[in-house]
C-alpha cells in the first residue's frame, strides 16, 4: 500500500486476546479492522474501540464466508489470526480423539483458511501472526490433545516464512491468560485454577490479554523478525 496509514486486520477480534490487541494497534498511523461471527459480540467490541474501528461479521471457519470477507476488503498490511478453540483437553488414556480432529476444525484450519484466502491482497511487506499456545510446549499431563492441535501453528510458521518470504510470518504462543476462552469453567473453579497456576509461573500471576497485545504488536511492528515463535507465558512452559 502506498498510504503511510497502515491496516491490520484481526480475524477473531472481538474479545479476549484479538480484540486486546485491537486497542493496541489502534492509532495514528494505524487502521484495525476486527472480524467475528456473532454480530451482537463484535458490536459491542466496536463499541468498546469508541467506533475507531473496522468490523465484519463473518465464520472464519467457513471457507466460503472466509473467501467472500477477503475478496471485499482489498488490500491491507498485517493479519493476526487470533480464532481460538479449547478442544483437545483431558488425560490421553480416555481422550475422545475426535476431539483432536475438533480442534484442528475449530483452530488451525481456519487461521490457515483465512491466510490463504489473504494472500493476494496481503502486503508482502506485511506480517501475519498466528496466535497458538503454550500447551504445544508443555510436559504436563492433560494437554497432549490440545498440543497436538496448538503444536500444528508452531510447526508451519517457520516453513511459511520462507515460503512467502518477504511476507513476515510469525506466532504468539501465549500462556495461562485470563480471557473469555475459561468461561467453560465456573466462577469458583476458573479463579482455582488461575490461583493454581500464577504459583507455578516465575512471574508470580497469570497473563492478562494486554500482554499477549503488547507481543504481538511487537512482531507487526518489527520488520526484522520472521519465522519465530513469541513465547508469552511468564516462564510457565520451565516450571509447570
Amino acid at each position: 500500500m502506498t498510504s503511510n496509514i497502515q491496516h491490520t486486520i484481526i480475524i477473531g477480534g472481538s474479545s479476549g486476546i484479538g480484540l486486546a490487541t485491537a486497542r493496541k494497534l489502534l492509532g495514528p498511523g494505524m487502521k484495525v479492522t476486527i472480524t467475528g461471527r456473532n454480530q451482537d459480540k463484535l458490536n459491542s467490541a466496536w463499541k468498546g474501540l469508541g467506533g475507531a474501528a473496522g468490523k465484519a461479521a463473518f465464520d472464519a471457519s467457513k471457507p466460503d464466508e472466509v473467501r467472500q470477507f477477503f475478496g471485499e476488503v482489498g488490500p491491507f498490511d498485517h493479519l493476526v489470526l487470533a480464532a481460538s478453540g479449547g478442544k483437545g483437553l483431558g488425560p490421553f488414556a480416555s481422550l475422545d480423539l475426535a476431539d483432536v480432529a475438533g480442534g484442528v476444525d475449530e483452530k488451525v484450519r481456519p487461521q490457515l483458511s483465512c491466510l490463504q484466502a489473504a494472500l493476494p491482497t496481503l502486503n508482502k511487506s506485511g506480517s501475519v501472526t498466528f496466535i497458538s499456545a503454550v500447551s504445544a510446549q508443555l510436559t504436563a499431563p492433560g494437554v497432549a490433545g490440545i498440543a497436538a492441535v496448538n503444536g500444528m501453528l508452531l510447526t508451519v510458521v517457520p516453513i511459511l516464512a520462507v515460503e512467502l518470504k518477504p511476507l513476515r510470518v510469525n506466532v504468539v504462543a501465549p500462556g495461562v491468560i485470563d480471557t473469555p476462552w475459561w468461561d467453560f469453567l465456573p466462577d469458583d473453579q476458573r479463579q482455582a485454577v488461575f490461583a493454581d497456576y500464577a504459583g507455578k509461573t516465575p512471574v508470580g500471576r497469570i497473563g492478562h490479554a494486554e500482554d499477549v497485545a503488547g507481543a504481538i504488536a511487537f512482531l507487526v511492528s518489527n520488520g526484522f523478525m520472521t519465522g519465530q515463535v513469541l513465547t508469552c507465558d511468564g516462564g510457565l512452559r520451565f516450571a509447570a
